[in-house]
């Protein structure tokens, strides 16, 4: 029995990517429902109404190119507020054939991009990984001999073969964590209280990081469970919570903020099947320290890119990972208007 063809309705609805149809004045004839979730507004308050009213496309040079009439364009990675939110945008406005001066519109988020490479930057680190299991039998071999030595030697020696297990350590700890960013195992998300989690990693950097600065909750408290795993997200929070701490370390404000709201419409193309992800809840530890270098820029949660002096490179490559195996999402932003370095946690809402 031949399949029923999808009417372009079904198929319009169907888009991740928001699509606006504007007629040759230049007001919005019809949208999909991933537009009313970009614009904040529903398609009845959206029709009718001029674009520049809805999307302030002066800001980025664009309302100028988009009033020469059937021409083609196309933005990449431009900075938007939409639905109230500041979003980074691919942006495209097509001619429709055989109406002059109707436009297609389409809007949707650049950070998209990276998560459709997750799958590829995994595929890359299984190699290390598993070279990484092998290095391992080796190094225990060297500790336990080192242990040998040291019965045989007076105190004044023993000191090189404590320096031999501390190295060994070391390196096993970077191993440990190589290896789990190079693990394929996922477990199914459960329904997570996301301020529980937030508490706890909270409570841990604090008692470790003493006086060194303050941790300060913005809670939005009528939030639902998410989708996740506990013990993961307390380890995301924990590393982001941690590194804040050092971020603030030279700074003469030294705060942390840790901020929680519901962010309507982000959605995100994940996983083999490329299905659509609502990822509403947002979670924002904003710190106070001067930011991390501008040339590094999306290259942050890349493995071993770091700006610390000791640093391995490895804490937000695995932030991105873990957050990417519960279906959500993570972006950093330098907010210079408040002198602020925000990393944001994107989350699915719990079956």
């Amino acid at each position: 029995m031949p399949h029923r063809k999808p009417s372009s309705d079904e198929q319009l609805a169907g888009l991740l990517f928001a699509v606006v149809l504007i007629d040759p004045d230049q007001r919005i004839a019809e949208v999909n429902h991933a537009a009313e979730d970009m614009l904040g507004r529903s398609s009845k308050r959206l029709c009718g109404q001029l674009l520049t009213d809805i999307i302030d496309l002066d800001q980025v040079g664009l309302a100028e190119k988009l009033s020469v009439r059937d021409a083609p364009l196309v933005a990449r990675g431009i900075q938007l507020k939409l639905g109230g939110y500041d979003r980074q945008i691919n942006f495209t406005a097509s001619s429709v054939l055989g109406n002059a001066g109707w436009r297609v519109l389409t809007l949707s988020d650049a950070g998209r991009d990276d998560m459709r490479s997750d799958v590829d930057a995994s595929s890359a680190l299984k190699a290390p990984a598993i070279l990484a299991h092998e290095i391992k039998n080796p190094l225990s071999a060297i500790r336990g001999a080192g242990q040998l030595i040291a019965r045989k030697l007076d105190e004044n020696d023993r000191r090189l073969t404590s320096m031999i297990a501390d190295e060994v350590d070391r390196i096993a700890r970077l191993i440990d964590r190589m290896q789990e960013l190079g693990s394929s195992s996922v477990e199914p998300v459960k329904p997570v209280n996301l301020h529980e989690s937030i508490r706890s990693a909270m409570a841990s950097v604090r008692a470790a990081a003493g006086d060194r600065a303050e941790l300060i909750e913005e809670f939005d408290p009528s939030l639902p469970a998410v989708a996740g795993h506990r013990d993961t997200l307390e380890q995301v929070l924990i590393n982001l919570l941690s590194n804040a701490v050092d971020a603030c370390a030279g700074s003469d404000e030294r705060r942390i903020i840790v901020r929680t709201r519901f962010v309507s419409g982000l959605a995100a193309n994940v996983g083999l099947a490329g299905q659509s992800v609502r990822l509403p809840i947002e979670v924002a530890v904003c710190d106070t320290g001067p930011g991390l270098d501008p040339e590094l820029g999306d290259h942050v949660f890349e493995p071993f890119v770091t700006t610390k002096k000791n640093g391995q490179g490895l804490g937000l490559a695995l932030v991105k990972k873990l957050i990417g195996d519960m279906g959500g999402r993570v972006t950093h932003k330098r907010d210079t208007a408040k002198g602020q370095t925000q990393f944001r946690l994107h989350l699915s809402l719990a079956e």
